[in-house]
């Protein structure tokens, strides 16, 4: 059987503030720009988790779509979903809130729940965007 990859987006929107309190104030701001402001700023993110597999012979799918859309929406959109990523999200906690980290961390989130994961991609921007693979 071959190997198909089955893609589910997703979307949800919060607020961070790029910041290494082990740091002066003027390395993060030279480091991380308006990304830095002490007044947050917010992203409409984009996620895209993909699933590879061989289609199901009894009913041609690799994964039952609905199925990951309700783990995606209860691991990753309910909890991200208009939260501030710095204060309101556990595992979230003492981490740094790059797209790079919220990447892996969602990995983290879904990887129990989704056998065949294989992608997560996470738009932060039209034209900012981070793949990871579990490696």
């Amino acid at each position: 059987m071959p190997t198909v990859y089955v893609t589910r987006k997703a979307h949800f929107n919060a607020a961070h503030r790029l910041h290494n309190p082990a740091q002066s104030d003027e390395w993060n701001r030279a480091t991380f720009g308006k990304c830095n402001s002490p007044n947050w700023h917010g992203h409409n993110y984009e996620l895209d988790v993909t699933v590879a597999g061989e289609p199901d012979p009894d009913t041609g799918f690799v994964v039952d779509l609905a199925a990951l859309k309700a783990t995606i929406e209860a691991e990753v959109v309910e909890p991200l979903d208009h939260k501030n990523l710095n204060l309101d999200v556990p595992f979230l906690e003492g981490k740094k809130t790059s797209t790079e980290t919220l990447a892996v961390a969602i990995w983290e989130r879904l990887a129990p729940h989704v056998p065949g994961l294989h992608e997560v991609t996470l738009r932060e921007t039209p034209n900012n965007s981070v793949v990871y693979r579990g490696e």
